[in-house]
Order: structure tokens, then sequence, then C-alpha cells
């Protein structure tokens, strides 16, 4: 027989399981309309041969995913693609840096969505030993002349960073560890990133000083609040680039306690660190 106990813990687990689905039936509503003017705006950027590549960079746990997946749901397979690479191979090594990223490259009338991008060699690169001091100096020189001579070619280059405390980090982790579902998304590195915490900080903040310009900059997408975080991000793509049909009575105003321009975000940081540092 149950005790008392037992079946409270039961309640209580149902009560959040219903809770959370009542939440994501709600921001299932919330992004369609939003979801619809992806969909104008892939037809836009075929119709005129137009290129978009968007960047979801951002520490692990931190929604780059799913926010992907929700930005994708309806749009026409045949006109986007996700990039996820993995390690370089041997032959890669060898390469211009930019090579096997720019050889996933979208075609005309195509967005490409990097979930992780070059920017590997600004942040995991480093810190775990991936690349030298001197390839990473080389690219924080490079990066910039490269993203300008893509937008001078006309394409849409949209850099997303999406901003997760370390708090939140360590519960989705945990929530990763305990759901059987989700555990594959568990990796070593993750296993670190609580205890890389303060070196992820630091070299975050390097990028931002870098890499964010007035042609190329950095959106930072406040995503412990997940939901309002993939909505947000929506919004930024959608008022970036421009296309016809823009539906006039929807909200594309962005949350300013959610978005960040990078260089407001770097300015912040500065802050931050002074008190830390001394």
């Amino acid at each position: 027989m149950k005790t008392y106990e037992t079946i409270e813990e039961e309640f209580t687990a149902f009560k959040e399981i219903y809770k959370e689905a009542i939440v994501k039936e709600n921001a299932k509503k919330i992004l369609k309309p939003y979801q619809e003017e992806l969909l104008k705006l892939q037809r836009h950027l075929e119709k005129h041969n137009k290129k978009m590549i968007i960047l979801f960079e951002g520490r692990d746990a931190s929604g780059k995913g799913g926010t992907i997946r929700r930005m994708t749901r309806f749009m026409n397979e045949k006109h986007y693609r996700v990039i996820a690479l993995g390690k370089p191979s041997d032959v890669q090594k060898t390469q211009w840096f930019f090579q096997r990223y720019t050889e996933k490259f979208p075609r005309a009338g195509e967005i490409v969505l990097f979930d992780r991008s070059w920017y590997n060699r600004a942040m995991v690169e480093p810190i775990f030993g991936f690349c030298t001091k001197k390839e990473h100096k080389i690219f924080m020189q490079e990066v910039i002349k490269f993203e300008e001579t893509l937008v001078n070619e006309g394409i849409i280059l949209i850099k997303l960073y999406f901003s997760v405390s370390k708090e939140e980090q360590a519960r989705r982790f945990e929530e990763r560890q305990k759901n059987p579902l989700k555990k594959w998304k568990f990796s070593e590195v993750d296993m670190q990133a609580q205890e890389l915490w303060g070196e992820f900080t630091e070299k975050k903040f390097q990028m931002l000083k870098k890499t964010d310009t007035e042609s190329t900059p950095w959106f930072i997408i406040r995503s412990d609040d997940k939901y309002t975080a993939r909505l947000e991000a929506m919004k930024v793509i959608l008022n970036v680039a421009k296309y016809r049909g823009r539906k006039r009575d929807l909200d594309f105003t962005l949350n300013p306690d959610i978005v960040i321009r990078g260089r407001d975000e770097y300015t912040l940081m500065k802050k931050e660190l002074q008190v830390f540092r001394h």
C-alpha cells in the first residue's frame, strides 16, 4: 500500500508535468504566427535568389538546438539546411580553417543554420586545447574580414549567441542525466562546462570585443527561459531580414530583457569582470 508521502510525491510530480504541458501548448500558439512569417521569409529568399546564414552559438545546454528545431518546424526542407560539424578530419586540419564551413554555404534561395560554427575557434577550441594560441590569434584577426566579405557578396549573416546562466545550465545538465530520452545529449565536454565556466566567460568577453561590428553584429539571447528565447530569436531574424508580406499587426518588438546587442553585452561584462578581478 502506498504511503501518504508517496501519493503526495506522485501528485506533485503529476502537477509539474501538467504545468509543463500547458506551458508548451501556450508556447506553440505564441510561436505559430512567427513560424508563418519565417515561411514568408523563406519564400522571399527563394524568389529573389538570396542567401542567408544563421549562426547559433552559446554554451552547452543554452538552447541552440531546441530553437533551431522550432524555427525550421514548418519550413520547406528543400530550401534550408542545418549544419552541425564534428571534429575536423586529418585532411581538413591541413586546409584553410574556414574551408570546411564554406563548403556548406547556401546556394541561391537557401538558408543554412549552423549549430555551432567557425566560432568554435574563439571559445571551445582554445579552452580544450584543440587549437594552438597562434591559431586562435590568427582566427581572431581574420574572422571579421571573412564575415565582411560574405556580407559584401550579398549573404545575409545573422549571429545569435544564447546566454544561459550557470545555475540553469547545471539544472539542464542534471535533467539530461536523469532523463533517458535526453541522456545522449550529455557528453564529456559537458561534464567540464561548469568547472570551466570562468574560462568560457573570458573567451566570450574577448570574442564580443573583437567580433561585434556594425556590419556583423552579435545578438545575445538570454535563454534561461527557453520558450521566450525561441520567440525572441525568431523576431531577431525577422527584423534583420527584409521580406514582402510582413504581417503588420504582429508584434516584432524585441524584448530588451531578453535580447541585447553584442557590444552592450561586452560593456556589461567588462564592468562585471573588473569587479571579479579585483
